[in-house]
């Protein structure tokens, strides 16, 4: 049978076209190093949500070298947290569930985009490279604040990220003459040890303490602040840890109305 030239020439070209599509579905799906969603990720109790080790504090969290997984809880009409951050270079699997109806968890621009169930928990692992920042969506119609429904997720340079954690416990108020403590709490989130310095503002005193705070753990820095340095009244004090930050107020009097309290 003779074949036109021309016919030859789309037959030829629509086998490109189709294997074209296939190749682009195919790279969609495994090239960008997301892994299929199933049942790996197991179920819950959509009820008992606040009492499950993973998804009572839900966030990020280092598992060693560039491996991150990171808690997600839906519900109407946000996500918890609303917005995530994680360094370049990094592979991080999303644990998402709901606390009531279903929702999605999709991050535009990037082949994450799996419905979240009540009762389910959505598994799926993906490789950040590059720095960006993308929003995160619900396409699944979830009730009348549906499309106020977003997130968002920073993808920041490794040198920029860190999981630390400051907390700070402080007297309201103090008698005059007094010695008094102020503590900050250090905690590491990565898997790896942190060498840092704690360091407190308070009047015209400042105290430095350096500090090693083991991998996943933390470590309490105590202050000792003589009042007798300050001045009789409301003294500013300032706790700064890297680029953390607690401020706070200490008051000075003759009398202590309340007695020592944390703040």
């Amino acid at each position: 049978m003779n074949i036109h030239t021309y016919e030859k020439a789309w037959l030829v070209a629509s086998m490109v076209l189709i294997v074209g599509f296939i190749a682009t579905i195919t790279y969609g799906a495994v090239g960008p190093g997301i892994a299929m969603i199933d049942d790996d990720g197991g179920s819950i109790d959509p009820d008992q949500i606040n009492d499950d080790e993973r998804f009572s504090d839900p966030g990020v969290t280092h598992l060693g070298g560039n491996r991150y997984e990171v808690a997600v809880v839906a519900q109407a009409w946000s996500y918890n947290p609303s917005e995530i951050e994680i360094p370049a270079n990094s592979e991080v699997t999303f644990y998402v569930t709901s606390r009531d109806v279903t929702h999605s968890f999709t991050v535009v621009g990037t082949n994450v985009n799996t419905m979240v169930v009540p009762g389910q928990v959505s598994q799926m692992t993906v490789e950040f490279d590059e720095t960006g920042e993308y929003g995160i969506l619900c396409n699944e119609y979830c009730g009348e604040f549906h499309h106020t429904m977003e997130g968002k997720l920073n993808v920041v340079p490794e040198d920029e990220f860190d999981l630390t954690e400051l907390s700070v416990e402080a007297p309201d108020e103090v008698e005059a003459g007094n010695e008094t403590t102020i503590t900050a709490t250090v905690s590491d989130g990565m898997q790896t040890d942190l060498e840092t310095t704690v360091s407190l503002e308070i009047g015209e005193q400042t105290y430095e303490r350096d500090v090693t705070v083991a991998g996943a753990g933390s470590e309490s820095v105590e202050f000792a602040v003589d009042t007798a340095e300050l001045e009789t009244g409301d003294n500013d004090w300032t706790v700064t840890v890297d680029d953390h930050e607690e401020t706070g107020t200490l008051t000075v009097g003759n009398e202590t109305s309340g007695g020592d309290g944390d703040a």
